[in-house]
């Protein structure tokens, strides 16, 4: 299993840090690896929602369907995908500052089936690349104003 794990204190409030974590197609954004991500079910995100996101991996691009599997606003929200032998877990956390604003802690798993475990070691160094990349990149769209 390979996983990524960081928290990043923003001035977002709770609610909003949430809302855009949540709405999965905002990963575009924030994740170089991500080409394209949409919300393909309709509005509002909640419990069920789902998301396709195309990454870029090795110069290939594979598409996965995100699925919300918890949705408790404005805490917690939980996304899965599987596509073949690749299992993904993204899980994010958003509590209040005492200073004010929030913290995001964003835990992304990846996790290998079958026969495709044997390539675990090397998942897990390739995924910490891409994990310091996006949260290089979540840092700064945290950061901006969405008000």
């Amino acid at each position: 299993m390979a996983r990524y794990r960081c928290t990043i204190e923003t001035p977002l409030s709770v609610e909003d840090a949430f809302d855009y974590m949540a709405r999965f197609s905002h990963a575009s954004e924030w994740d170089p690896s991500v080409v394209r991500a949409e919300m393909v079910t309709d509005e509002p995100v909640g419990e069920g929602s789902e998301f396709e996101v195309v990454v870029r991996s090795l110069g290939r691009e594979m598409p996965f369907r995100y699925r919300v599997t918890e949705h408790d606003r404005p805490r917690r929200v939980v996304l899965r995908a599987e596509r073949g032998s690749i299992v993904s877990e993204d899980t994010v956390t958003v509590t209040a500052l005492s200073v004010g604003g929030s913290a995001v802690t964003y835990d992304a798993e990846l996790r290998l089936s079958g026969p495709a475990r044997i390539l675990d070691p090397l998942l897990g160094l390739l995924f910490q690349g891409i994990g310091r990349k996006a949260e290089s990149g979540l840092r700064r769209e945290l950061g901006k104003d969405r008000s």
